[in-house]
């Protein structure tokens, strides 16, 4: 079986170097021609939570040769519109593309690849890119109950879903489900509250959580997100650790408190992390935050719902890619305090 990993950032060489560790043949594919030398020449570092190197085959897009049995997708969802069509000549009828990225890319993707051979699916840990052929596993996955959430677009449990399972697992447990699309709404939970905020204040999971407007900002984000999850039909599944999401209702202060203390006690085992968009940001690069929270406002936008904590975190998050705004915790300024309903901060 032909297995690769296309988008080897942070996220995909932790999960390549742990099937290699574990003695799964994986090509890692990417265009940063740099960190492809130092994998192929030092093998894959994992550091932070971990310490490992293992030796690894990675090679550019264009070097792909042949057919892949399974393919996992760790690219930005910016690129997508580049690298699916460079990936097509190297599936067939049987192959399966599972995207683990950000927000809800499986329509997207079944687009250009085909429903029939796209799955997809959350992960549930947090990484971190430190150089070429280095990455930092910066959450601590020793008390993960699953390290994967993933699932058909239709919630079928079939072979492949199962194949794709059993590759996963050699990480850390892979759960099926049977309801991929309201698991990808539990996720971008996180992808759009915690790290929207990390994106558009500069700052580390922690120092959000820290910051009592930035917290405030990230409970109503996540009810912004609960509302719209719920127009478009799914219901939101338990968060982490059977975690209700009804506290994201805000149906008054208690519910509001406990809102808080769910994402204080998610983001208490990664406090150093940095999201996937401000790393971007501190590259200098184009961030997937229209696809995040972008993508709650769209269908805000479709069903009638407000949507303003999202729409200012794209509007931060974009102004900052063109050098309009700095990396700063200073960007809270651009959440009106008159959209707080409760007193859950002091306004300055």
């Amino acid at each position: 079986m032909r297995i690769a990993i296309l988008g080897c950032g942070a996220m995909g060489t932790v999960l390549g170097a742990y099937l290699a560790k574990n003695g799964c043949s994986v090509d890692f594919i990417d265009n940063y021609e740099e960190h492809v030398k130092v994998l192929n020449e030092k093998g894959a570092h994992i550091i932070g939570k971990v310490d490992f190197t293992v030796p690894v085959k990675a090679i550019t897009p264009n070097q792909m040769e042949d057919i892949y049995d399974i393919v996992f997708l760790f690219t930005k969802q910016t690129a997508n519109e580049v690298i699916l069509p460079q990936l097509l000549p190297h599936l067939d009828e049987n192959s399966t593309v599972c995207t683990l990225q950000n927000g809800v890319p499986e329509p997207f993707v079944a687009k250009y690849v085909g429903e029939n051979r796209t799955v997809g699916g959350a992960v549930l840990w947090s990484a971190t890119f430190s150089a070429p052929g280095v990455s930092e596993l910066t959450q601590d996955v020793s008390n993960l109950d699953h390290f994967f959430e993933i699932g058909e677009i239709n919630g079928k449990i079939t072979d492949r879903i199962q194949k794709v399972a059993e590759i996963l697992n050699l990480m850390g447990k892979a759960s099926v489900s049977t309801n991929l699309m309201a698991s990808r709404w539990g996720k971008l939970v996180n992808n759009a509250c915690v790290s929207g905020m990390s994106a558009a204040c500069g700052c580390t999971f922690g120092e959000v959580m820290q910051n009592d407007k930035a917290r405030a900002c990230v409970s109503y984000l996540g009810h912004e997100v609960k509302v719209c999850c719920e127009a478009a039909g799914y219901e939101l599944p338990p968060l982490v650790l059977g975690l209700s999401p009804d506290s994201l209702s805000l149906k008054d202060q208690e519910q509001f408190n406990e809102n808080q203390q769910m994402f204080t006690y998610m983001y208490s085992f990664a406090p150093n992390a940095k999201a996937s968009m401000l790393q971007d940001l501190e590259k200098g690069k184009i961030t997937e935050v229209k696809m995040i929270n972008g993508y709650v406002s769209e269908i805000g936008k479709k069903y009638g719902i407000p949507t303003p904590f999202n729409d200012t975190v794209i509007e931060i998050v974009k102004k900052i890619e063109k050098k309009e705004l700095p990396l700063s915790m200073s960007n809270l300024k651009y959440f009106n305090d008159d959209w707080f309903t409760y007193d859950m901060y002091k306004a300055k």
